[in-house]
């Protein structure tokens, strides 16, 4: 099936991925996808950093002291179940007639193993609810997210993914997030084109050098663009009459995602 033809899915594929839980040969298809085909690339990126920003905003808090109690639990009850499973072979080792002796030691194994079951089940449903409390926080969060519509995933002459742009028809803003480790010169500056089919290539803005920053653009901007690209320019930039003047670094094509 090719994924990116379906929104829905894919989305919730490349939520999976940056999140965590889509894992083993499920996880390396999405991957091999990601690298072949931009849309894919570009929703795996955009939860990326959905989830990283999300991160970076949350405050620390410190563990409970019961989360602590029941880790050491844990810990103690595997500490003495080992010791009773060494003293219990070791106790084969006796002559026969003398097992009989070591009931109480066999109980006892018993008993921790016990322990031990309904402690992990405790810290498994502990685990479960603070699992679906952090599930319906991030679903609030991501209701209060932009709105994308246009999506570019721009690389270099290598391939590789440099910045990922996003347009947000509601708020009229572009957001760009560098993902390539590339960083101008002081007296340079990045410069964000729009490449129009059949006609000049229009400045969209000149960038900073900050990992993540935004741009005032209307949809008449981006409509019927089909490419962006970024070239490497004098401190300041360029005016969008003149067009590009130093070497293009990263270009993508520009994608309208189905809503």
């Amino acid at each position: 099936m090719d994924i990116h033809r379906h929104p829905e899915l894919l989305d919730r594929l490349a939520a999976a991925y940056a999140i965590g839980t889509l894992r083993g040969g499920a996880r390396r298809r999405f991957e091999t996808l990601a690298r072949e085909r931009a849309p894919v690339r570009a929703a795996a990126l955009i939860w990326q950093s959905r989830v990283a920003s999300m991160t970076e905003l949350e405050q620390a808090v410190a563990p409970s002291p019961v989360v602590w109690t029941r880790i050491e639990n844990l810990v103690r009850a595997e500490r003495e179940q080992a010791a009773m499973l060494a003293a219990a072979l070791k106790a084969r080792a006796q002559p026969a007639g003398a097992w009989w002796r070591n009931l109480a030691l066999w109980r006892g194994a018993a008993g921790a193993g016990v322990l031990a079951t309904v402690l992990s089940v405790v810290t498994t449903v502990g685990l479960r609810d603070r699992l679906g409390a952090q599930i319906h926080e991030l679903q609030a969060k991501l209701s209060a997210q932009p709105q994308i519509e246009y999506v570019a995933v721009l690389n270099d002459d290598q391939a590789s993914a440099s910045m990922l742009v996003t347009f947000d028809p509601k708020n009229r803003k572009l957001t760009l997030q560098r993902v390539g480790g590339y960083q101008e010169a002081s007296d340079k500056s990045l410069q964000l084109w729009a490449l129009p089919p059949g006609g000049k290539p229009r400045s969209l803005g000149v960038l900073s050098q900050e990992k993540l920053l935004q741009l005032a653009a209307g949809e008449g901007d981006v409509r019927e663009v089909p490419a962006l690209a970024v070239s490497l320019e004098p401190k300041g930039g360029v005016p969008s009459e003149i067009g590009p003047t130093g070497p293009v670094l990263f270009k993508g094509a520009l994608i309208q995602k189905m809503l």
